[in-house]
């Protein structure tokens, strides 16, 4: 309690700097669309996707400092909420909208339309900012000293580093420029192959590495452990589960497959048996995994929410506003919720009619007010937004067949109407952070409020584009681009709708996740990588593994750096490296040694 009492931010409210200027927001729209299509390819092939504050952050002080040599840290931290931003809708988008393309492709229906997507992603933005925009009070200031909200907070330190000299943009772009080669050689001059892979003939398995950056990225960030169970669940599916199906059913024409598994194994190796196969073992697995991480979060989601309406009582009360603590009038978002809710329901190209956005807007505002306190406790890494979606596809898709919507229409409408949802859970989780950035730093919340709208803009604007050259360039449900989240979802809907599922195999992958978490292992790494291609884990476990040696490299050096504090501190005085060595009773190499690994020139 005291430490809210006695909490003054960065830069007080009685300070009036730079915040939302023109430069601001130009690089933050870059950083949104690039974010935002960067997310979107990482998210639909390897099924995670990464948050792009501190990134958009350390590249947008790197700007400013191209720019002009000054800017304010409230302009910085306006760079990474608008860039952010499209990272976070990008994120909602993938988890949904490209089953409508892999219908397209399947049954012949109808392409979703650019607009029909941008206005579907519009819509389900501005609701996860007009939901949040009364939490803010409540959640971000009042658990001030209750919820951390770890990637906001670590984004307030960048940039804190950064007015303070120690940010260095230079080895971003340095990352993004051996990235950017790699994948020019590999998949513009096709000089080398990306993937090596080795069949074990014998049992008829395989496996195989997909050596690309992002993919090595995506493993180093989530660290060894995210990525050995991943490589875990690959295992099981490419060297135990395939070898299973061809040994007892090799002559065997199972379903889902309309040829025998020995014709599968000939015409397309292990990924034909994979494709026909395990990824409905790995779908149900996925599935339990996203549902059972929401059933154990319920005791906090009901606390999350009942804390959180009562922290609304009142909050929307202050006499004499300071500039930290000004939100958008309530009058605003209540008219921006109508117009919202009217145009989801009579909107001729969005597949939702008024019991869609009744939905919406019992389940929007409810996993809003859930995803905004959960990223505040556990981080948005650890936010089951999948789980939410999953749950909202569930009923909805129930609540529409019981009601007469059936068929396609039916299915695309329960799409439409999760694609909103998801995208106002990850929009309302990836605003908290934001705005826990801006409390710390001392920003204005109402400017960072337009500054969320106007990312999600553009954002959604573009995702449509992004997800046609995404589907043009590789195609949805492809090894390239598996698009795992989305057609689970699609898998889901058919099953409801249509029956249209291999049950029996969907539910071996059910009862391996429960199996799974009995015995305590986290099971929705695990069902990734049983669904994912092994090629993708593979590489994964690589940027693991150097994760790993890296941490151990800098734990040896702070125990080093512990165990010569001493010498290193004589050496920040500006004595001799002789005069060290009497003095500390060590050889002069040695003194050399830490001058050289500790002392920058």
């Amino acid at each position: 309690m005291n430490e809210k009492e006695t909490f003054k931010p960065y830069i007080s409210a009685d300070r009036t700097l730079h915040e939302m200027t023109p430069l601001s927001i130009i690089v933050g729209i870059i950083l949104a669309i690039v974010f935002g299509a960067a997310n979107a390819y990482l998210g639909l092939r390897v099924g995670m996707t990464v948050s792009a504050s501190i990134p958009a952050a350390v590249l947008g002080m790197g700007v400013y400092r191209l720019c002009r040599k000054k800017d304010t840290i409230l302009e910085s931290n306006m760079v990474q909420t608008i860039g952010s931003a499209g990272e976070s809708l990008a994120a909602g988008a993938i988890f949904t909208m490209p089953a409508l393309f892999l219908w397209a492709q399947e049954e012949g229906t109808k392409m979703p339309g650019i607009m029909e997507i941008a206005l579907i992603a519009l819509i389900g933005g501005l609701l996860g900012i007009c939901f949040m925009v009364p939490l803010r009070k409540a959640l971000i200031v009042k658990e001030h000293g209750t919820l951390p909200y770890p990637e906001g907070t670590a984004c307030a330190e960048v940039l804190l580093a950064g007015e303070k000299g120690g940010a260095n943009a230079s080895v971003v772009f340095l990352g993004m420029g051996i990235a950017a080669l790699f994948k020019f050689i590999v998949d513009g001059l096709k000089v080398v192959s990306s993937a090596v892979t080795v069949t074990v003939q014998k049992i008829h398995g395989e496996i195989s590495a997909q050596v690309y950056p992002a993919l090595v990225s995506v493993g180093y960030i989530c660290g060894f452990k995210i990525a050995s169970y991943m490589f875990a669940g690959g295992i099981l599916g490419w060297l135990v589960l395939i070898p299973m199906i061809y040994l007892f059913g090799a002559d065997t024409t199972l379903f889902p497959a309309s040829v025998s598994v020995h014709e599968l194994w000939e015409q397309a190796g292990a990924s034909g048996i994979w494709s026909s196969y395990i990824r409905y073992i790995g779908a149900g697995a996925v599935a339990t995994g996203g549902i059972v991480s929401l059933i154990k979060s319920l005791p906090l989601i009901v606390r999350t929410f009942a804390d959180a309406m009562k922290g609304l009582k009142g909050s929307g009360k202050q006499a004499n506003e300071l500039r930290t603590e000004k939100d958008l009038k309530m009058s605003v978002v209540l008219i921006m919720l109508a117009i919202l809710i009217v145009a989801i329901a009579v909107t001729p190209i969005i597949p939702i009619d008024v019991i869609g956005a009744i939905v919406i807007v019992i389940f929007g505002f409810f996993f809003a007010t859930v995803s905004s306190r959960m990223v505040g406790l556990v981080g948005s890494s650890n936010n089951p937004v999948s789980g939410m979606a999953i749950a909202t596809l569930l009923a909805t898709t129930v609540l529409l067949k019981a009601t007469g919507h059936t068929g396609m229409s039916g299915m695309t409408a329960a799409i439409a109407i999760g694609s909103v949802i998801c995208i106002v859970a990850a929009m309302a989780g990836d605003m908290s952070q934001d705005l826990k950035t801006g409390y710390i730093l001392g920003a204005t919340p109402v400017k960072q409020q337009y500054g969320e709208m106007i990312g999600t803009v553009v954002s959604a604007v573009t995702i449509g584009f992004v997800l046609y050259l995404l589907n043009a360039a590789w195609g949805f449900g492809t090894p390239e681009l598996s698009a795992p989240q989305a057609t689970l979802m699609k898998m889901i809907v058919e099953g409801i709708m249509g029956g249209k599922l291999p049950w029996t195999l969907v539910f071996i992958g059910v009862f391996l996740a429960i199996g799974l978490e009995i015995l305590r292992i986290p099971v929705m790494p695990f069902a990734i990588g049983l669904y994912l291609p092994i090629y993708l884990n593979a590489a994964i476990m690589i940027g693991g593994v150097v994760r790993m040696f890296v941490d151990g490299r800098k734990n040896v050096d702070d125990k080093k750096k512990e165990e010569y504090k001493e010498v290193i501190a004589l050496l920040r005085k500006g004595y001799s490296i002789r005069n060290i060595a009497k003095l500390q009773n060590i050889g002069i190499s040695t003194v050399q040694r830490i001058k050289n690994q500790f002392i920058k020139p």
